[in-house]
Order: structure tokens, then sequence, then C-alpha cells
């Protein structure tokens, strides 16, 4: 028995030297992918040009070593990125740097005061346009940087709730509103000061997980934090600003009054599965908050609020100095929706009528009938969508390239195997949003067809795929 004893001893003990002897390594950087003005903003329904940059827009990476696997996680200020161009810059790295594509994670803000790289479906092979082009080598050289900035690091990661700006957008109707598509749906998006709303029609994840990293003395390197709201917006019209997801770490590395030498601390917010929530209660309006009398205030409140209460849990956590990496990437063939008859059939009637005549449904139905001629068109009947799952120690970062429901982020914590996880939504593409079928049942604008891509079960299949 003694003998017995003293070889697992001499085992474990072989085992504790080895990670012992193993060096975790961390660099992180930003690099300006600021367009020129007179780019599209995208974010909403008008689609002015750029007259004004507010605050730059970033690329973000971190990169973590723990000897025998190397990951990089980036986030780009963007609407939304599409697959191509993160394939083009992820190609850029696996030929420069020997990084594997399933061990890079990007993913877009959804800042909604920036550009977007264009049509979701790019095929393979087409040409990128010139912003896309240019953000891809962009985005490869920030990776590039921060594996040059790599240091001995030690590394460690918490969560806090902070529910105080979260609000589900989409509410039931008291009684039933039609769609630009002439059918009838029970929950309405972003309803207003509307006196014929019951309820909100989903939960929160008041959740802000944040992965904290400093070099080895203990200088901050960078933080990764991951919230799901959407965007918080109030921008003038033209403005091109990086939202609250810029402002938290400018407040973060205020308050951890980093030093401003080299390499600079980079605070990185990257967006959770916020598809259904933003910063707007229609329960209790805030009237003058909101105000485009006073741009920026709500969002720099946010930011703030958000850098004080993860600045805080900062300091509950512990650090380590070795944890292991891993990272898998895999494709899931969905398939693509294609308008009921019933539909054609009212886009049918909308189309034949004069542009002068009072809408049928609604007041952007014309725009919505063009959308689904072009997807009965040009879209492909299935689309391989990535799904890819990193390892940090006992952390697990599930990511997946949709505006996602909140309802997913919080199936995919509770049912996931590692002791804190966290979801990355917009993640290496850009494929629409990802309700619920439940949610798809009871309508609204992210349930539309052109603007959901996919079919009513994919929530069920990414989820089990992911796991």
């Amino acid at each position: 028995m003694k003998k017995i004893s003293v070889i697992i001893l001499f085992l474990l003990g072989g085992t504790y030297l080895q990670a012992q002897q193993k060096t975790f390594k961390a660099g992180a950087s930003e690099i300006d992918i600021t367009p020129m003005l007179e780019v599209e903003i995208v974010g909403n329904f008008d689609v002015p040009s750029a007259s004004h940059i507010h605050d730059a827009l970033y690329s973000k990476a971190l990169v973590l070593d723990d000897g025998t696997t190397q990951i990089a996680i980036v986030i780009v200020d963007n609407v939304h990125v599409n697959e191509v161009t993160f394939d083009k810059a992820k190609q850029y790295l696996t030929q420069e740097t020997g990084l594997s594509k399933e061990n890079i994670l990007m993913a877009s803000t959804h800042t909604h005061s920036g550009p977007s790289t264009g049509d979701k479906f790019l095929e393979e092979g087409e040409p990128l346009n010139s912003y896309s082009e240019y953000l891809a080598v962009k985005i490869a050289d920030g990776v590039k940087s921060a594996i040059n900035n790599l240091e001995p690091a030690k590394i460690g990661w918490g969560g806090v709730d902070v529910p105080d700006h979260l609000f589900v957008r989409r509410w039931f109707m008291k009684d039933s509103v039609y769609s630009p598509y002439g059918t009838k749906d029970i929950v309405k998006m972003n309803p207003g000061n509307n006196p014929n709303i019951v309820k909100p029609s989903g939960p929160i994840d008041p959740e802000v997980s944040f992965i904290s990293v400093q070099s080895a003395s203990g200088r901050p390197l960078a933080v990764l934090a991951n919230y799901s709201l959407h965007y918080v917006g109030w921008v003038p019209k033209g403005h091109i600003s990086a939202d609250y997801f810029a402002l938290f770490g400018t407040y973060l590395g205020e308050l951890m009054k980093v030093d401003s030498g080299f390499p600079r601390f980079v605070g990185m917010m990257s967006n959770g599965t916020s598809g259904n929530v933003n910063n707007n209660d229609y329960g209790s309006p805030r009237g003058e908050l909101n105000s485009m009398d006073r741009p920026y205030e709500q969002m720099e409140f946010v930011a703030k609020d958000l850098a004080e209460k993860v600045h805080k849990a900062m300091k509950k956590i512990t650090y380590q100095s070795w944890v292991p990496l891993g990272a898998e990437l895999s494709y899931l063939t969905l398939e693509v929706l294609r308008a009921s008859p019933e539909i054609l059939y009212n886009i049918g009637k909308v189309l034949s009528r004069p542009e002068s005549d009072e809408p049928l449904y609604d007041r952007r139905e014309r725009i919505y009938a063009h959308r689904i001629l072009k997807q009965q068109l040009e879209w492909p009947d299935q689309v391989e969508v990535p799904l890819q799952a990193l390892r940090i120690g006992d952390l697990g970062i599930t990511a997946l390239p949709f505006e996602t429901f909140t309802q997913t982020g919080l199936e995919l914590k509770e049912k996931n195997p590692f002791g804190d996880s966290f979801t990355i939504e917009l993640a290496n593409g850009s494929f629409g949003y990802l309700p619920t079928p439940q949610e798809i049942e009871w309508g609204g604008y992210e349930t539309w067809i052109t603007v959901r891509n996919v079919e009513d079960n994919a929530t069920i299949k990414i989820t089990a795929e992911l796991l």
C-alpha cells in the first residue's frame, strides 16, 4: 500500500512539475479600422453616408499561448462582418503565423453607427469590396501585432450581474399586428409608448463575463468582457462611433490607472446573446435620457457603470500562471428560408399597387417585398454556418454567427460542462437573427423572413452542436 501511495505521489508530482515547466503567455493589440467618410452607415433602416467620426473604430486582438496551443480572439467594431471577410483575414494569419483557423475567433460588436461588409451570403471566391479587403488586412495585422507582444502572463476570469441596462425589446400586444408580409404577429419589436403592450416576450442575461490578463509581474495587459446588450445608440445621423463597446474599454483602463507605455492595455467588450435585448425600457420610458438633444450621454452612462462594476469584481478573482487552452470549429448545414405561398401572394398585391397608395399592411412593406424577391432569386438553398468553442482552463466560450436571442445564451450557460462560460454572437460571420422556435411562432421583426434567414429549428441544432 505504501509503495502504491509513493507511485501515485510521484505521478501527481510529475504532472505538477510539467505544468510548472510550461510558460503561459499573452499578448494584445488594437488597430484603427476607421473607414473614410462617405461610407454607408447601415445600422438602421435609413442608410446615411458618414459625415463625422466621433470616435475611431478598432479591431482588438487577444492572443493566448499555453506552450502547446495558441488561440486568438478578435473583436471588431462593425455592424456585422461577413464570413468571407473574416476568412480572408484568417487565411493571411494561417499563412503568415501558423495559427490554425479553428483557433481564431473573430466577431463583430454590432455597433449601429459603423459600416458593414455587405452581403451575408457572399460566395467564396467573389471579390470583396474595398473596405472589406482593407478590413481583412488590418484584422490580420492586429493579430500579428498581438503575437509580437506575447510575454509571460497570468490569467483570471469572473462575472458580475448588471441587469440595469437590459430590456427585452419584444413585447406581447393586446391585439395582433400586421407584418410587412400581410401575416399577423402577437409580438412587436420596439413598441414605443404603446398602450397595447402586455409584457416582454423573454428573459435577459444580466451577467457581464470577463477575462483579465496580466503580465507575470502584474501589469494589466487586456480585459475581454461579454454583455448581452444589442447596443446603446442615440448617435446623430452620419456619425461613426464604436458605441458603448469601446467606451467600456476606455473607462476600464482609466479605473485601472494603466500607464501610457507600450504595449498598451487593451479593453475589449464582445456582444453576448442580445438579438432580442436593447437599452430601451418600454415598460417605463426614460424620456429625456434618450433625447437626441444630448447624444452619447446614455452610451457613456452605460459604459461607465459596466466598467466600474467589472473593475470592482476583478479585485476578487484568482489569477493562474498556467491554464490549458483548446479550440474546436465545425460547420453545420442549415436550410435557407423560403417565402410561403401566402407571403408571395401578399407581396404580389403590394408590388402591383401604385407607390403613392396607402400601405396595405405596413409602411415598409415595399422594402420587404423587394427583399423577398432578392432572396428568392439570389440566395442559396442551404448555408454552412461556422460554430466554435474555445477552452481557457475551466472557462468555456461558444461562438456563433447570428444575432442570437438571450434564451439561447442562457441555455448554453446552463448545460455546458465548464465552471464558467459565455457566448459571443456575430462570430466568424453574419447570418441574420436566430430566434427560438417559440419566438418564431409569436412573430415580430426578428422572425421575419430575410431578417431571419435559416430554418425554424436552427436554434435547436446549433445549441446541440455547440454543446
